[in-house]
């Protein structure tokens, strides 16, 4: 019958070899996630210098995180 010889040909033409194989979606995110990394705000770059250096952290729950930043790192402090 012609439906068996159909499915007894073991090779496919490109096109139909890549319909039924779709990107991966999560590799896709993955790649925005690092550009994202790469660029981030200078908000959450200041935030993350001022978890890094307790002080400042602790500053910064009573106070919030940009005037603690402002308060540790925005000015040139000389001794």
């Amino acid at each position: 019958s012609e439906q068996s010889l159909a499915f007894s040909d073991p090779f496919l033409s490109e096109r139909n070899a890549n319909d039924f194989m779709k990107p991966d979606r999560r590799l896709e995110g993955l790649s925005q996630e690092r550009i994202r990394e790469r660029m981030k705000a200078p908000q959450e770059r200041q935030r993350e210098m001022c978890e890094d250096y307790y002080p400042c952290e602790r500053y910064a729950y009573r106070h919030g995180y940009a005037a603690a930043y402002r308060h540790y790192f925005g000015r040139k402090r000389t001794k």
